[in-house]
């Protein structure tokens, strides 16, 4: 394994109030899959990558991550923490983690898991001279219903029955410069969205980075169970 050099800061702090009740007691990065916390396949991901200076942002139950997690020294990475006391919102909880890093970084949602070439990713990030990169994915979705087009009188001129959608989709994994920190306000509940709308407003450079793969997101109970049904065959049968 060849280190790249460059710290990940892990997103960990949401309330996960779309995956309650498993939430109510757990944290969401700490929901299992298969013999590990969510968490734990992302940081053995990330070693994996070469990156093994890692900080974790943490806030609702974050004693649960903290214990368990502790220096990290157990799974062969070194792990700090950034704590909030308060939901931040995506782009608040980066935020409270700004005084770990000096140079390019990684961030990455704690509820969210992709596994691509972090190397060949960092070498275009650096190769562009960008602010920040977002790793992108290919996705399609059909609609349960037909959209049904009417004209000025109201008459139906066109029927279109369960339209198919494409393009790509956030993974929630970016390459970011520390200057990329400046367009998120401190101390304020703020979603990732608009810190990077600020920073196309700010003129900087902005780049997408598509990759392929099977998105493992565990942010409602419904794509949780689809998950952990998931890992949980890839375990085997146990006799």
């Amino acid at each position: 394994m060849k280190k790249l050099g460059i710290k990940a800061i892990i997103l960990a702090g949401g309330l996960g109030t779309r995956l309650r009740p498993y939430t109510l007691f757990l944290p969401k990065p700490m929901l299992p899959l298969g013999d590990k916390p969510v968490l734990e396949h992302i940081i053995d991901w990330l070693r994996r990558g070469g990156v093994t200076d890692i900080i974790i942002s943490v806030g609702y139950l974050r004693r649960m991550i903290e214990d368990y997690f502790e220096s990290g020294k157990e799974i062969g990475v070194k792990i700090s923490y950034a704590r909030t006391r308060r939901p931040m919102g995506t782009a608040g909880q980066l935020k409270a983690a700004e005084s770990y890093v000096d140079d390019t970084f990684l961030c990455i949602y704690g509820d969210s898991l992709i596994e691509f070439d972090l190397a060949k990713a960092y070498r275009q990030h650096k190769n562009k001279k960008t602010t920040a990169t977002i790793t992108l994915l290919p996705y399609q979705t059909t609609l349960r219903y037909g959209f049904i087009e009417l004209d000025g009188r109201n008459r139906v001129v066109g029927w279109d029955e369960k339209p198919k959608y494409q393009g790509l989709i956030n993974v929630g994994c970016y390459i970011m410069e520390p200057r990329f920190l400046k367009y998120i306000p401190r101390g304020k509940m703020y979603g990732m969205d608009r810190a990077f709308k600020r920073a196309i407003q700010g003129k900087e450079l902005i780049q997408g980075y598509t990759v392929d793969g099977d998105l493992i997101d565990i942010g409602d109970r419904k794509s949780y169970r689809s998950a952990y049904d998931k890992y949980l065959s890839r375990l085997g049968t146990i006799r």
